[in-house]
């Protein structure tokens, strides 16, 4: 599955991985299911979306200074991907941090995205915090030597979003956050 967004973003957003039903079915990240739903109505009121929702790949929704990709490019088996799953899509995920110069804010959907991210910042020689930040929605992780921000949000599951462990109103001060730190 294919990142989505602007190529000339400041802000990337690394979810888990494609839905089955959503992203898997409609060819474009976070469109076609519930998480979709929540994440473009909120990238939506912050300024980063043309439009509230994502119903199909052809649907006229634009970013604007944000990409969405995955840590995982298919989707497990129970939204639980393996080790073996994580190290074989990270190349993917390493080649858009590669082509994304702009990036100054990564925020992460999720433990797995965290970790994920980390690592491989962390292999690529990026100076993390000691103590490492425990993943927790909201937190801020700066990186300063390599001049970014790592913002943390709960992913917009329905397990999450059903249970009120994310609310629209924590999810939104998530991109209210990111599009402050890109303003400068």
């Amino acid at each position: 599955m294919p990142a989505f967004g602007d190529p000339k973003a400041r802000v990337l957003v690394v979810g888990l991985a494609p839905a089955a039903h959503g992203a898997n079915r409609t060819g474009r990240m976070f469109t076609g299911d519930r998480s979709g739903d929540w994440l473009y109505r909120a990238l939506h009121r912050a300024g980063f979306a043309s439009r509230p929702e994502s119903t199909s790949a052809d649907d006229g929704l634009e970013l604007t200074d944000l990409l969405v990709t995955a840590a995982v490019r298919c989707a497990p088996p129970a939204n639980k991907p393996t080790p073996d799953e994580r190290d074989a899509c990270r190349p993917w995920l390493e080649a858009e941090l590669d082509l994304l110069d702009r990036v100054r804010v990564i925020v992460v959907l999720g433990s797995f995205a965290y970790q994920q991210t980390l690592r491989i910042l962390q292999d690529r020689g990026v100076e993390i915090p000691r103590p490492r930040p425990r993943f927790g929605h909201g937190a801020e992780v700066v990186l300063p030597g390599a001049g970014l921000k790592v913002l943390c949000s709960y992913h917009p599951s329905q397990q999450n979003t059903f249970t009120g462990k994310l609310t629209e109103e924590m999810f939104d001060a998530v991109w209210s956050r990111a599009r402050e730190l890109v303003r400068g």
